[in-house]
């Protein structure tokens, strides 16, 4: 006779997907412009690139790269000009990251910026959760196509003073909405919700 909680064979096979609690924060910025992003190890990375460009809030106008030690993984379209692995074909899993790793992430080659991602701890994944999810952060990020880490510098100088005619420029470019103390989690997760896995 079986028992209650014996079976033949193995009994339901259990999740064992991890989710990775990832800092990412922009080299070089004063004060810091970060983000907290749990998302599930089997993501992509170009789909981790999305995610980058939303929660920066940037519009992927511009090549990326991401790097981790020797390794490099982007666009394969962009094969001839760049010596990488197609990231449509890795995930977080794949390049095994841990906690004492540093990926960088490098947009728009012209104005060189940087995004150093860290794992800050994985976790496993929870049942119903909604992932990507953007859980913390601070600061709006560079505008894109502002100029690289010292124009965006100059250009928070230039804001301070609105009576500028540099100042009424950048503001004028800048748009209305654009408050570079600001980091609108719930505007990133609304676009983080249609971006989906």
């Amino acid at each position: 006779m079986i028992g209650l909680h014996e079976g033949k064979g193995p009994g339901p096979k259990k999740n064992t997907e991890k989710v990775f609690s990832l800092r990412l924060s922009v080299v070089g910025c004063s004060p810091r412009i970060w983000r907290r992003l749990l998302v599930r190890e089997s993501m992509w990375l170009t789909r981790l690139h999305d995610c980058i460009q939303i929660a920066f809030d940037w519009f992927d106008y511009q090549t990326h790269v991401f790097a981790l030690d020797d390794l490099k993984y982007g666009n394969p379209f962009r094969k001839d000009e760049l010596a990488v692995e197609d990231d449509r074909d890795v995930t977080l899993a794949d390049i095994d990251l841990g906690t004492r790793d540093r990926l960088f992430y490098e947009y728009h080659f012209g104005e060189g910026w940087q995004v150093e991602i860290r794992v800050e701890k994985a976790v496993p994944l929870e049942k119903g959760a909604a992932y990507p999810l953007c859980t913390g952060g601070e600061r709006a990020g560079p505008p894109e196509d502002c100029g690289g880490l010292e124009a965006y510098h100059d250009m928070l100088a230039c804001i301070k003073e609105p009576n500028t005619d540099l100042g009424r420029e950048w503001l004028e470019w800048l748009g209305p909405n654009f408050d570079p103390a600001v980091c609108d989690l719930e505007k990133i997760n609304k676009a983080l919700r249609k971006l989906g896995k």
